[in-house]
């Protein structure tokens, strides 16, 4: 039976890790957790675990523990001293979705990279880098959008705005025959699409 919490995590992580290459800031894998040296992008985590093995010791001295500093803590096992929940979540996972055909567009270039993040609502943070292993989608009109990430069995579904409907059918036409994964602090738009919640997750920062 496989571990999708586990895939989920992993998948997230790597987009963690893309993230900040397209930044300039290179994390590190064990088995244990992945984790960045020097402060992540905003919104993004300094570490993530990948096993509810990982303890705080097996993280803190591979990142920026300071003030600010951030762990998602993928199996909500961990208790770091000195930090805070910032908020908790949901892993979830769906089957693959039925085939599709969908109107929507594959961000291919910087210019359209631009508009997207300005739809999606932050600035600055998504850099062209992302497109070599990412894949970026949007509907007709950028009402609606979503990251994709196809890095293991399943494809990560991340910053989703707007129409899941939509980003079900693009993932469909694109990765068919993928299931799907990924992380809400609500879950219910995606449950009524057919994800399932597969275990809790947890994000603490350092005051």
């Amino acid at each position: 039976m496989t571990d999708w919490r586990g895939e989920a995590a992993r998948d997230n992580a790597r987009w963690c890790d893309l993230m900040c290459r397209a930044h300039g800031i290179r994390g590190t894998f064990t088995d244990l957790a992945w984790t960045s040296p020097v402060r992540t992008p905003p919104f993004y985590p300094d570490a993530v675990t990948l096993s509810p093995g990982a303890t705080a010791a097996d993280l803190l001295p591979h990142l920026d523990a300071g003030s600010g500093a951030s762990i998602k803590d993928s199996f909500a096992t961990l208790d770091p001293p000195g930090f805070d929940v910032l908020f908790e979540a949901q892993w979830i996972h769906r089957d693959a979705p039925e085939p599709a055909t969908t109107n929507w567009q594959v961000v291919r270039d910087e210019a359209a990279l631009a508009e997207w993040e300005r739809a999606c609502g932050v600035r600055d943070l998504f850099l062209p880098p992302l497109l070599t292993e990412a894949t970026i989608v949007h509907a007709p009109g950028l009402g609606s959008g979503a990251v994709l990430t196809a890095t293991g069995p399943a494809v990560g579904v991340s910053n989703v705005f707007g129409d899941w409907a939509g980003v079900l059918a693009a993932a469909a036409e694109l990765f068919p025959g993928r299931p799907l994964v990924g992380y809400e602090s609500d879950p219910a738009p995606a449950l009524r699409h057919g994800f399932t919640t597969v275990g809790p997750l947890r994000v603490w920062i350092r005051g």
